[in-house]
């Protein structure tokens, strides 16, 4: 008994083209929507406010700078007396984006120098209407005569036992 093919070839074509286009079409990206998905805002970065970087001074150690602004987005090794601390928030509902940058330069005693950059306070909702040129460089205050830098704080425990085993 031969074998009866029980759709013929232009029938199933004239079922295809529909189906295929009904795919295509559905993959368009417009679609209406009466309601909008949710998009989170996303936030990458050290938050800097203004009451964190007025608590430096010049002759702050590496470790104090780490303690009072975070540990910095980048630490070039071409650089390494320069420490940088980038913050990007992209709103989601807006996907406006908002950015600062703000770096802390060290002296060859790994000392606290100088700061530049974007300082001000991040306030909730706040987000500046038209891109603006916020770099600065902020003095931090001179120092006295005679006046000592902080102390270089001590070791700890497993400091010690470091350097007694030679690491």
């Amino acid at each position: 008994m031969p074998f009866r093919n029980r759709h013929p070839p232009g029938r199933l074509k004239a079922r295809a083209i529909p189906v295929f286009l009904a795919a295509v079409l559905g993959a368009c990206s417009w679609v209406p929507r009466p309601f909008s998905e949710y998009k989170i805002d996303i936030q990458q970065g050290n938050v800097l406010t203004q009451e964190m970087v007025g608590q430096l001074r010049p002759g702050l150690s590496k470790d104090q700078v780490r303690f009072v602004l975070g540990t910095p987005v980048l630490m070039d090794i071409f650089h390494a007396n320069r420490w940088d601390y980038v913050y990007r928030l992209r709103k989601g509902n807006t996907g406006e984006v908002e950015e600062r940058k703000f770096s802390a330069f060290f002296d060859d005693d790994d000392r606290l120098a100088r700061v530049e950059g974007d300082v001000d306070a991040l306030r909730s909702g706040e987000i500046s209407d038209a891109p603006a040129n916020r770099m600065r460089e902020i003095d931090l205050g001179s120092v006295p005569e005679g006046t000592q830098a902080p102390p270089i704080e001590e070791r700890g425990f497993f400091g010690r036992m470091m350097d007694s085993l030679g690491f």
